[in-house]
């Protein structure tokens, strides 16, 4: 901050300081002396109580009066006084004009005061009498009236200094000013040469303007700096450090469908899904598929490097985007190809089903993003059905073709058809570990689908199509055929297991039916058999549900709510369906150590659901921290990557 607004803000503040110190002392000064004025009323009236006894003589002659009149008069300065007597004949009348004068007038109000009276009822005389506090009143307002003259003038003192040193000031800039100008002209004047420069003179040194120019400097860099920064959060995915989706909007709006104007006249885009990131977020925990996300992003930006002008993106969770400017469907089948040797070394090395598939798509100016997106994500869903890790590419011809976008559903719905057929299915059981020895746990049986080459299919892509191909059911009764045949085969009914149904299902007659039939066929496997519902897919039709729900309690087998605490009526529709346990959202349980709001909630479930005969689990624990957490709470049971991998049925 400059002297000059120093001294500015100096100065003013001590003359707000000093006007309020003044209007405090005033306020002070006034409530006392209203204070001791109110009092002197019931000082009057006590006086002329003492007065009345010590004359119980009395009477109404004009001696009497007198007498009692001059008694009264010691004690008090009156502005009125009258005497009657109990005919309201006016025995004495005193009035003075000092209650009207302006000083009195401002202030009577405040002191209350008012003409008030006294009876002596034996004598039958009645006083009225009004106190004369004019002098009183009159000092009051003098001191008033110089404490705020004073302040006034210290006020207009204050703005005079001030506008005295500013005056100063400007005065010295201007005399600066001047002399550096004449000194230019008399040194141009005598210069030796037409054709000499003249010396510029030197900036002139004014500390004031000098510091005010640095803080706006500053600021501005200040502001300049928080504007990258909230580019960087609207732009940039804080895990990968990738452009996100929408500046990959943005790109693609601005240097390709840009009217003709870019330099990009056609090229590639492809789209590549971490196909096991799902699996990998349950089993492993979200750390570690945070770690697979961030390996196929560097593996993509390797791969990209020989491409000129090529673009990675970010889309969402799972999915990247790639543009190839100016690019051949061949040429991107190389860079595909590059991506898929990338993709079977990481996965020879980290033990999984697969890592990622691509989609391609050939594009020109103006073609709408939407579609490309579209063709791109049916390209995925074609190469999913094909070997591990490989890509398919749309030709120019399709993308023009409408009834191509089917194939990729086709694809599917023939590898389904061919699983369910088949029976290629595996099973694999992760354990739930009970935080104490009394209480009895099961693990949950998880499947994997494989394709006639015996490679793994990515089981969140096959379940999702299955769905969206209306095969989910089927799927369902395979996954439970399977399971109570290989707990038989291997005489492990003295474990409980946990089997995931769909949502669709449970709302299948036909399906509940058969599955009533079946578990009451295997009455030893039923009652090892605990199924894992969604609290959505319950919440879809409660009538159902609880059909469901006692159909699977009547057959000796049990009910666990997965996802729970997802939906808004979590505890809404529980005395009437009565599950038997309950497994908390991932969200809920991790970082459940640091999280204090999680934790309240969870001790308010934990506690409702024991209130309720219900057995509380968690799922995704991946740390010692989270677990001791979860224990201190008093949940029932965990499951994840910390407790346990899955393994073979």
């Amino acid at each position: 901050m400059s002297t000059f607004s120093q001294l500015l803000l100096r100065n003013f503040l001590a003359g707000m300081f000093f006007c309020l110190t003044i209007t405090v002392l005033s306020f002070v000064l006034i409530s006392t002396f209203v204070a001791d004025k109110q009092g002197a009323h019931q000082q009057a009236i006590n006086s002329i109580a003492q007065v009345t006894i010590a004359t119980s003589t009395i009477s109404s002659t004009s001696n009497d009066i007198q007498g009692f009149i001059d008694t009264l008069q010691k004690n008090h300065n009156y502005s009125s006084l009258t005497i009657n007597n109990d005919v309201h004949d006016v025995l004495y009348n005193l009035t003075t004009d000092s209650v009207t004068t302006k000083p009195s007038s401002f202030l009577l109000p405040l002191i209350n005061q008012k003409t008030l009276s006294y009876t002596l009822r034996d004598k039958k005389l009645t006083v009225n009498y009004q106190l004369d506090f004019s002098e009183e009143i009159t000092l009051l307002v003098i001191v008033l009236i110089v404490m705020y003259t004073l302040t006034l003038l210290i006020i207009i003192m204050t703005a005079s200094t001030i506008a005295n040193a500013n005056k100063k000031l400007i005065t010295t800039i201007g005399s600066q000013i001047k002399e550096k100008i004449s000194h230019s002209l008399t040194t141009n004047k005598n210069a030796s040469a037409p054709t000499e420069l003249i010396d510029i003179p030197k900036p002139i040194d004014i500390p004031e303007l000098t510091e005010s120019i640095a803080d706006i400097k500053a600021f501005i860099e200040s502001q300049t700096a928080n504007s990258s920064l909230l580019e960087i959060e609207a732009y940039i995915d804080s895990l990968t450090k990738l452009n996100n989706r929408s500046r990959f909007v943005q790109y693609f709006e601005n240097e390709i469908n840009n009217h003709g104007k870019s330099a990009v006249k056609f090229g590639v885009l492809t789209i590549t899904r971490c196909s096991e990131l799902q699996t990998i977020n349950q089993i492993h925990g979200y750390n570690e598929g945070d770690k697979y996300v961030c390996k196929v992003a560097k593996m993509m930006t390797s791969a990209i490097t020989s491409y000129k002008g090529a673009q990675l993106f970010k889309l969402n969770s799972s999915d990247f985007a790639t543009i190839l400017p100016n690019t051949t469907i061949k040429e991107a089948e190389v860079f595909a190809k590059d991506l898929t040797s990338k993709f079977n070394e990481y996965q020879h090395v980290s033990d999984l089903d697969s890592v990622a598939y691509t989609g391609i798509v050939y594009f020109e100016q103006d073609k709408p993003l939407g579609e490309l997106l579209a063709l791109a994500d049916t390209g995925i869903s074609i190469a999913q059905t094909q070997h591990k890790n490989s890509w398919y590419a749309q030709t120019d011809r399709s993308i023009l073709n409408s009834e191509s976008a089917s194939y990729g559903n086709q694809n599917w719905r023939q590898e389904i058809d061919s699983v369910i057929e088949n029976q290629r299915i595996k099973l694999l059981v992760q354990t739930i570990k009970p935080s104490n020895k009394n209480s009895k746990m099961y693990g949950e049986i998880l499947a994997r689908f494989v394709n006639s080459n015996d490679d793994m299919l990515p089981t969140a892509s096959f379940i999702a199509m299955a769905e969206k191909l209306d095969k989910i059911v089927a799927i369902d009764r395979l996954i439970v055929e399977k399971a109570i045949t290989e707990i038989k085969e291997k005489n492990i009914i003295e474990y409980s297991f946990g089997i995931n149904i769909s949502t669709r299902s449970i709302h299948d007659e036909q399906f509940l039916i058969w599955l009533e039939r079946r578990l009451l066929r295997d009455s030893s496997a039923a009652s090892r058999l605990i199924f894992e519902i969604t609290e959505y897919g319950l919440q879809q039709n409660i009538k159902t549900s609880r059909r469901f729900i006692d159909m699977i309690h009547r057959v000796g087998s049990r009910i666990t709510v997965e996802r729970f605490g997802v939906g808004l009526t979590s505890f809404k529709f529980f005395r009437d369906l009565k599950p038997d346990f309950i497994k908390m959202d991932s969200t809920y349980t991790r970082d459940i150590d640091e999280d204090k709001n999680n934790q309240y909630f969870l001790r308010l479930m934990v506690d409702l659901a024991h209130r309720l005969s219900i057995t509380v689990l968690a799922e995704s624990v991946e740390s010692q921290e989270e677990k001791f957490a979860l224990d201190k709470l008093f949940i029932d049971g965990c499951q994840g990557y910390y407790i346990g991998k899955p393994e073979p049925l």
